[in-house]
């Protein structure tokens, strides 16, 4: 989580402070009305496309997708770490390769798996074939204002702003010329994974 930590610092996140002995609570609430967690999902893109994809909400049984899209974009929560809410849309790209994993970690922690088996399982399944890596750049929208990450070495949770990735498996920050940390350069994340990401802040994100 050191990657997530710098990045939510580098990009201007707000933290949320909580007693060493104690866990904040999960930022996404699943008592939300499904009306709710629809323009949860919604808030990651723009609505000229958002409104035009097929839409997943997380239950605690895992998604469940509640709308089919025209747009080959898919809107969701995501969550890293079962504390955070990450608003994503894939694009068709992303919907068809890395999607897949985070439906199958929700289903797995619905089935009370430990992060650590759910990582490995997944780790596996790049390795066999049963997921694949994107095969050609895309975009991932996060721009929404309710994205959330838990930091557990400083035990904080981090409001992050608005942003936008793009594919970059198995990419090393030498790949991006191994840019210097300051919030106006872009950002690798799950760097030598293979759903790795370059991460761009729009400089009207940047100056919140």
């Amino acid at each position: 989580m050191r990657k997530e930590f710098a990045l939510a610092i580098l990009l201007g996140g707000t933290t949320a402070a909580f007693a060493q002995n104690e866990k904040p609570k999960p930022a996404y609430d699943f008592s939300m009305s499904r009306e709710e967690k629809i323009r949860l999902a919604e808030s990651a893109a723009p609505p000229e496309i958002s409104s035009k994809s097929t839409v997943y909400v997380l239950e605690h049984s895992g998604y469940v997708k509640v709308r089919e899209g025209s747009n080959g974009f898919s809107c969701f929560v995501d969550r890293q770490t079962p504390l955070n809410q990450e608003p994503t849309c894939f694009d068709a790209e992303g919907s068809q390769t890395t999607l897949p994993t985070r439906i199958f970690a929700e289903e797995m922690r619905a089935k009370g798996k430990s992060e650590d088996e759910i990582n490995a399982a997944i780790g596996e399944g790049y390795r066999t074939g049963k997921f694949r890596v994107p095969r050609k750049p895309g975009i991932v929208y996060m721009m929404s204002d309710a994205g959330y990450l838990y930091i557990a070495e400083q035990n904080k949770v981090v409001r992050i702003p608005g942003h936008l990735m793009f594919y970059a498996p198995y990419a090393t920050d030498k790949d991006l010329g191994s840019p210097p940390p300051a919030a106006n350069m872009p950002h690798l994340i799950r760097a030598g994974q293979p759903d790795a990401y370059f991460i761009v802040v729009p400089a009207k994100e940047m100056s919140h």
